[in-house]
């Protein structure tokens, strides 16, 4: 069957693009024009007619794209429209008359496209991830997995393991020939090297799905230190309640924003204290709790008290940073004698704004230290990579460190391995996956 789709965005809009893929797409452009198709590649105006009534609908572009020479490997038009809700209405009602043609499923066009060898899974997923990128880290990341990048290192890794496997099924295979009875050397070296390779890449800290889902934060302390003035000074908008009452924050309260290109997930907490009130209890556990699974915790202080607070000692979080907030309360003195004392704190007012920059510049810096969406990198950005680089790991290491087994087993364990990396590119029967890969894209994608 040919789809069709709406393939920009819904709603008013200057221009709209109606997308095509399948053996009948030229017809269906004839039959909504009354003229042939253009040729492949270049745009020609058309009057947009419904095929029942011979009603103009509207004047726009038409592009066509013949098979193989187009996104999804099918013949592909595009009919580019006013985008009022009524044209982009009107062609779709149109199209629908035409027969052998159908309204595509989310993901349609993309799928078609791996099905046909346009692209593998881990590009199909990055298009996904190009649309939804809202930061420019998922951007660049996007862009880059795109282009080829991951899945090329993964296939580089699958094909040397698929020569080592032959050469050890030579081995297997033709025992009375001219063939060493033992390993060869060089499959063994052969296969130590990916499994480095991949050791270090899944040692990644999940880098690639931190920049693509968001940087967790979370912000900590004791009651009225200015946790919640801190997280809506942050996203410059009231996102959490602010009040003098101690306890005002109960549960945690969530807020995404992007800062210095990259998601992140900041997180307000409950104040940290002794307490009766079971509340209260179950606040501060789920605060230490979201400490214990950010990527930074910032500790918040009042600087106009001077004093730390007990309660901060039973923080855990890779890592520990120290913000003096309400620095607009002390004086130039107190100020110039805290800064000395702890010359390793950020000092900011959440009231006034001061400081706010230098706190956000560091929380970039320490992503792009950390190697989160570094230029040129090529990281892991789903677990479904990381799930089947682990099983491929633990067949090769199982490989390597019982050499002693028959070969047979040996050949298999290499043979999992590379199907696990092929799982991945979709190099190997993968029907089971594809649901869950395009479930996620838009329709005309």
């Amino acid at each position: 069957m040919t789809i069709y789709a709406l393939a920009s965005g819904r709603g008013k809009a200057g221009i709209a693009v109606i997308r095509l893929s399948g053996a009948r797409a030229a017809r269906a452009i004839e039959t909504l024009t009354k003229a042939p198709p253009p040729e492949a590649g270049t745009a020609r105006p058309r009057r947009i007619v419904d095929p029942e009534t011979g009603d103009e609908i509207d004047r726009g572009l038409v592009l066509f794209f013949q098979s193989p020479q187009s996104y999804t490997g099918e013949d592909v038009g595009e009919i580019h429209v006013h985008g009022g809700p009524a044209v982009v209405n009107g062609v779709l009602r149109a199209l629908g008359e035409i027969e052998g043609l159908r309204p595509a499923e989310g993901g349609e066009f993309t799928r078609r496209a791996f099905e046909n060898g346009k692209l593998d899974l881990t590009r199909a997923e990055a298009i996904v991830d190009l649309v939804n990128a809202e930061t420019e880290g998922q951007r660049r990341q996007a862009l880059r997995q795109m282009e080829g990048a991951l899945g090329e290192l993964y296939e580089e890794w699958r094909s040397a393991m698929l020569r080592d496997l032959a050469g050890l099924g030579a081995v297997i295979d033709f025992p009375d020939e001219d063939v060493p009875a033992e390993v060869p050397d060089a499959i063994w070296k052969g296969l130590e090297t990916v499994c480095d390779a991949v050791e270090a890449h899944l040692a990644d800290r999940g880098a690639g799905e931190r920049v693509r889902e968001g940087f967790r934060v979370a912000i900590v302390g004791a009651p009225n230190v200015g946790k919640s003035s801190l997280l809506n000074a942050l996203a410059r908008r009231d996102a959490a309640i602010v009040s003098a009452i101690a306890g005002t924050t109960r549960d945690v309260v969530e807020v995404h924003l992007e800062i210095g290109g990259y998601l992140m997930t900041l997180a307000d907490t409950a104040g940290l204290r002794e307490s009766e009130d079971p509340i209260e209890r179950e606040g501060t556990r789920r605060a230490r709790d979201v400490a214990r699974r950010a990527d930074v915790a910032l500790i918040v202080r009042d600087a106009s008290l001077l004093k730390e607070n007990p309660a901060e000692e039973g923080i855990e979080s890779a890592e520990r940073w120290i913000v003096w907030n309400k620095v607009d309360l002390v004086t130039g003195r107190e100020f110039k004698n805290l800064a000395v004392r702890d010359d390793g704190g950020i000092f900011l007012s959440a009231k006034t704004g001061g400081g706010l920059s230098v706190l956000e510049k560091k929380l970039a810096d320490f992503v792009e230290s950390q190697g989160y969406g570094g230029a040129g990198e090529v990281m892991l950005t789903r677990a479904r990579h990381r799930n089947a680089l682990e099983l491929a790991l633990d067949h090769l290491k199982q490989a390597l460190e019982d050499r002693s087994r028959g070969l047979e087993l040996i050949a298999e364990d290499i043979r999992l391995a590379a199907r696990g990396l092929g799982r991945i590119t979709g190099r190997v029967d993968v029907e089971d996956l594809l649901d869950v890969v395009f479930r996620d894209f838009c329709i005309g994608k």
